[in-house]
């Protein structure tokens, strides 16, 4: 069984793009290259026939997780979020309580997870941290370089 994520509409839509692309685009490519090397003759030998092949399997794969994860990808409604609470498309304004930086993150799916853009994963140690606080609260997080406290400082949309 596999677990239901949770969405902007525009990230489940951008999903659903890239999976028609590789249904597609993708699979079109792959049937191409493969009669491309097979053309070129024995089967046995020939390093770019395998080479095809195995960009297929591993397209194929991906198109099977990315359905997994389509099918069970509901859209979030923003006007139903609790914004007293740090929640999954919160956008929340966090401080380091011991050199005072600032930051502004959107906790979004891993899937729409974006540094460059302010958003990250509620999977990420800092979004599981973060998730239940409220504002004034701190929340001791646990990262790669060791434990850090942030405040939460305001939550909104």
């Amino acid at each position: 069984m596999s677990k239901i994520s949770y969405y902007t509409k525009e990230g489940l839509d951008k999903l659903k793009e890239e999976l028609n692309e590789l249904k597609t685009k993708g699979r079109s490519d792959i049937a191409r290259q493969i009669a491309e090397a097979r053309d070129k003759g024995d089967l046995s030998e020939n390093a770019e026939y395998d080479a095809a092949k195995d960009a297929q399997g591993h397209l194929e794969a991906k198109i099977a997780q990315l359905e997994g994860v389509v099918g069970n990808a509901r859209v979030i409604d923003e006007s139903t979020i609790d914004t007293s609470k740090v929640s999954i498309l919160s956008k929340v304004k966090i401080q380091n309580s011991k050199n005072g930086a600032s930051f502004t993150y959107t906790l979004v799916a891993e899937e729409e997870a974006d540094l460059k853009t302010g958003k990250i994963s509620v999977e990420s140690p800092i979004g599981k941290g973060l998730l239940g606080k409220k504002e004034g609260e701190k929340a001791k997080i646990k990262t790669p370089g060791g434990e850090i406290e942030f405040e939460v400082l305001e939550i909104g949309l």
